[in-house]
């Protein structure tokens, strides 16, 4: 070799050195860590960083592989910080190929921590982790076990699913753990290949080593959620994991697994989690693990948050299966332990779990009904949440009354966001269980002292029904409620004070009846009882309180209002105080508000000007009509064993033609509104004149006679008048029913489907058309909970073929309990009679934890698209 080309070569690789040397050398990771925490402000932390940043994307730029280990392990603090970090990808993957297990470990920490399945350049990683996952060295095939755990899509799963298979049956537990995790993953992205691992995953139930247990555990318990078929299968392992369970309750002090005195509680954990999966539904199944069950509530220990969480889970595995009455006793009465502990966190889910319990065992839960109710004094509210749910669903019958008293003393000290919320509930079961009117309106009247501006309407509005109903007990509410607002004002600063315009639901109330029962405060027929205390107001009195009501700035416009009204009504009543009723409606016709104005003027001209029509629009109000549909004892009216039937009165002839006509009282909202843009209105009275005369009597109709021909060829008029049976049984036009602006009767006819049954919601479908538009389809969706916990924010969305119209009407509710239904309106328009097919989107929250699945429904009923 040349002696020149020689120093040439010797003096390039000195330069290098010396070029090597001269570059500083990059910051340390702890020097970043100490120079970020010493910035005293947010600025100076981003000045820290955005130096660092740039000159970390200046060494990435120059391919410097001698400190990109640093550089990267740098880049995932900034990361952690919340500061973009992006621009490091490329360069993780670069580590990941590296031959070096540290440049490994950083690569694959930094994949998992910038890479995710929603970006296209985590499939790049794929060829490096199938290299790794079969590589000799346990760590390294460990660091790609856990990678491909944490960002596996769907696309890399079905790469690597048959690596992740052979790794289950590796000799090495510690690879064996790894590799059930990732399979786990796997089964939740692509279900599919779960059948791949079903013989690797049989014998991981009987590994000793408890962390393969554990995954072992855990991969069974999703594939048995995933597949009814594999639920079968491993239903035959119960006896399995039930001597484990017991083994691990008998065994003695271990200290590789020993926690707070118990043996391995993860474990156990994960096992009562398969179990309650297993058992569910299934009574054989379930047979065989209530004696373990038994044991693990009775002889864990309860003084430290493990043994807690173990009989939590024990408790919700016993919930969940076909497990006896008395251990379901056994997980109430841990759940009421629970109820006085200490820790406010077990508090809660103590309260959590008894309020899916409830709707399973009631009689066990309401032995706790006292601690219940004692938790609606905790200080935490969350606790005074779920224990005011709960509170309100124990109550029944024989209890309402002790309920009552607790519920208006949690009621008193409320905050505000409880008062509306209870005092609508109490109103509800005070409808349901109320033993007597009296005893009703008593207890409504106190709810409105105690809630304040906070009741909402629908206790106004019960309150006034329930006066309404009660013909015998109006004299002796008006007289109570006269009686509450006078205590609640000030007769040094006349009626309004600040109590009372704090409590305006109560005056609403008060205002009203006074404005419809008036003549019983007036005479004094105040009393129900004979201890009862007569009450009497004169009429100054009244239009005194009223006036004041009407004049305060602290009274709302839906106060003023009922004050108005209630002038009015007792223009009708008054002798002596019709001029000031009149002065002060005079006031209003000129009030700046329209709908105080226009009360003011025309009740000032029914008072001054049209005396003889003011009786006829004033008159009392007929008692308000209410829907005992869900109450079950409502007022004393029924017993528990009694069942009142209506009294059912014979239909006269033409009764029973309004019916078929939709012109009855009965009419439905739907038909109340007839030919609105032609504002014309259809008269039953001249209806019946036209039809005068015709035998009722069904008779075959004349054979000239189609479903389509006009009201004059179907009365026949000038020879024998019959009305046509048959065709309105074909559903024709026999009654000229467009004549009239009616449509005509929809055929409900089509079969019904379950369009949806998942994740404890069904969706039914019933179908109707109008067969005037055979083109629109009505279809009335169900969705019923069959779940154990309360939903709340219930989303049902719907997409159709372009071909077709959809539109969807809001439910009826987005809250639904358990084991009840809510209704959902949709209309569907196809006018190319294309088969009909539905993408659904189901989206909820059971007990705070969202839901959200999609599907198809392809099993329409022929008619509802032909």
């Amino acid at each position: 070799m040349n002696s020149a080309a020689v120093v040439d070569t010797i003096k390039q690789v000195i330069g290098d050195v010396v070029e090597k040397v001269k570059t500083p050398t990059p910051t340390r990771l702890r020097d970043l860590i100490r120079q970020i925490r010493s910035a005293r402000t947010a600025a100076e932390e981003r000045a820290v960083v955005n130096k660092e940043c740039a000159y970390i994307r200046s060494t990435f730029r120059d391919e410097d592989a001698m400190w990109r280990c640093r550089n990267i392990a740098k880049l995932l603090y900034i990361h952690m910080l919340g500061y973009p970090a992006h621009f490091g990808q490329l360069e993780c993957l670069k580590l990941v190929a590296s031959e070096r297990f540290t440049d490994k470990r950083i690569g694959y920490l930094g994949a998992m921590l910038l890479l995710d399945e929603r970006q296209d350049i985590h499939v790049l990683i794929t060829n490096s982790l199938k290299i790794d996952l079969n590589s000799t060295a346990q760590f390294t095939v460990g660091l790609a076990l856990c990678t491909l755990g944490a960002i596996a899509s769907p696309e890399m799963g079905r790469d690597l699913a048959s690596e992740i298979e052979k790794l289950l049956k590796s000799s090495n537990a510690y690879i064996r753990k790894k590799a059930a995790l990732c399979a786990y993953r796997i089964i939740c992205k692509v279900p599919d290949l779960m059948e791949m691992f079903l013989p690797a995953t049989r014998t991981l139930l009987t590994e000793k080593n408890h962390g393969v247990l554990i995954t072992g555990v855990t991969l069974i318990t999703e594939m048995c959620r995933k597949s009814p078929d594999t639920l079968a299968h491993f239903r035959k392992t119960a006896p399995n994991l039930v001597r484990i369970l017991k083994n691990l309750l008998m065994a003695g002090y271990s200290p590789e697994h020993d926690v707070s005195g118990i043996s391995d509680p993860f474990l156990q954990i994960k096992v009562l989690r398969l179990l309650r999966v297993l058992g569910k539904k299934d009574s054989e199944t379930s047979e065989a693990m209530n004696d373990i069950l038994a044991q693990v509530a009775t002889n864990t220990e309860t003084s430290k948050n493990v043994g807690n969480a173990i009989l939590y889970e024990a408790v919700l595995s016993i919930m969940d299966i076909e497990s006896d009455s008395s251990l379901r006793v056994l997980g109430v009465n841990i759940l009421g332990r629970f109820l006085i502990n200490s820790d406010k966190n077990i508090r809660y889910i103590a309260l959590n779990t008894l309020l899916q319990t409830v709707y399973i065992d009631y009689t066990a839960v309401m032995r706790h009904r006292q601690t219940i109710v004692d938790c609606l004094k905790d200080p935490d509210v969350t606790i005074r949440r779920r224990a005011l749910e709960l509170s309100f669903l124990l109550i029944n019958q024989s209890n309402i009354k002790i309920m009552t008293k607790e519920l208006l003393c949690f009621l008193e000290t409320a905050d505000p966001e409880f008062q509306s919320q209870c005092s609508s509930n109490m109103v509800l079961a005070f409808e349901k269980y109320a033993p007597t009117p009296r005893w009703h309106f008593e207890v409504l009247l106190k709810v409105l002292l105690a809630a304040g501006n906070y009741v909402r309407d629908d206790v106004i509005a019960g309150v006034l029904q329930l006066v309404s109903e009660a013909v015998s007990l109006q004299g002796f509410c008006v007289g109570q409620l006269w009686n509450a607002v006078r205590l609640e004002t000030s007769s040094e600063s006349g009626f309004v004070s600040k109590p009372i315009s704090e409590k305006q639901p109560l005056a609403q109330v008060a205002m009203w009846c006074i404005g419809e029962y008036g003549e019983f405060l007036l005479a004094g027929k105040t009393v129900c009882d004979e201890e009862d205390e007569v009450i009497v107001a004169t009429e100054s009195d009244i239009l005194q309180f009223l006036e004041s009501i009407l004049t305060s700035n602290q009274s709302s416009l839906v106060t003023k209002e009922y004050a108005i009204m209630a002038l009015g009504k007792l223009s009708t009543k008054f002798t002596s105080g019709l001029e000031r009723i009149e002065k002060i409606m005079r006031l209003f016709s000129v009030n700046l508000n329209v709908e105080l104005q226009q009360r003011g003027l025309e009740f000032t001209q029914y008072v001054s000007k049209h005396s003889n029509l003011k009786s006829a629009v004033f008159e009392k109000m007929p008692a308000m009509e209410t829907s005992k549909a869900n109450r079950l004892v409502a007022n004393g009216e029924l017993k528990p064993t009694e069942t009142a039937l209506p009294s059912v009165e014979p239909k006269k002839e033409s009764d029973s033609l309004m019916d078929l006509l939709g012109l009855s009282d009965s009419t439905p909202p739907a038909l109340e509104k007839l030919n609105s843009d032609k504002k014309a209105q259809v008269s039953s009275q001249p209806l019946m004149d036209l039809l005068a005369g015709l035998d009722f009597e069904p008779s075959k109709p004349p054979s000239g006679i189609g479903t389509n021909q006009s009201l004059d060829a179907l009365l026949n008029i000038g020879s024998s008048p019959t009305l046509a049976g048959s065709s309105l049984l074909n559903g024709g036009d026999s009654l000229g029913l467009g004549l009239l602006g009616l449509s005509q009767p929809a055929s409900s006819n089509i079969p019904s489907i379950t369009a949806y049954d998942k994740n404890g919601v069904q969706l039914a479908f019933s179908f109707s058309k109008d067969i005037s538009s055979p083109d629109n389809l009505s279809i009335t969706m169900k969705i019923t909970n069959t779940g154990g916990g309360n939903i709340t924010d219930m989303l049902f969305q719907a997409a159709v073929p372009k071909s077709i119209q959809l539109q969807m009407f809001p439910p009826t509710s987005t809250t639904i309990q358990p084991l009840e239904s809510v209704q959902q309106d949709i209309k569907i328009t196809n006018q190319s009679k294309v088969q009909l097919r539905m993408r659904i989107k189901v989206s909820f929250k059971r007990d705070g934890v969202p839901i959200t699945d999609q599907g198809e429904i392809n099993n329409f009923p022929t008619a509802t698209w032909q």
